[in-house]
């Protein structure tokens, strides 16, 4: 059993960064891939990015690509999510998500393929 929690989060300027983290405990977790999600209110949650075991591969959603940057340190059970450029849209709670499965990158994007899941953490951006 995998737990997660964010951390990071907070109030930020439009153009601004932010860098919101994900620590992990209770398992192998260089065994596991990671996802970032993101749910604003009154929307559904959406995929952010996500990592491979290794941090070999990455994937982004559209409208954070170029902007965000996922990454990971196995060694500190940790996966990071580096926001720039940010904007008012980006403002959401942002969770992270563990699995163990092995997905395609259109899987990925899928929050039912997760099995893990943190508490979320708030980012907000001001215009």
């Amino acid at each position: 059993q995998v737990q997660l929690v964010e951390s990071g989060g907070g109030l930020v300027q439009a153009g601004g960064s932010l860098r919101i983290s994900c620590a992990a405990s209770g398992g192998t977790f260089s065994l596991y891939a990671v996802g970032w999600f993101r749910q604003a209110p009154g929307k559904e949650r959406e995929f952010v990015a996500r990592i491979t075991w290794s941090g070999g591969s990455t994937s982004y959603a559209d409208s954070v690509r170029g902007r965000f940057t996922i990454s990971r340190d196995n060694a500190k059970n940790t996966v990071y999510l580096q926001m720039n450029s940010l904007k008012p849209e980006d403002t959401a709670g942002y969770y992270c998500a563990a699995t163990g499965r092995l997905l395609s990158t259109i899987e990925a994007m899928g929050a039912r393929w997760y099995d893990y899941w943190g508490q979320g953490t708030q980012v907000t951006v001001s215009s």
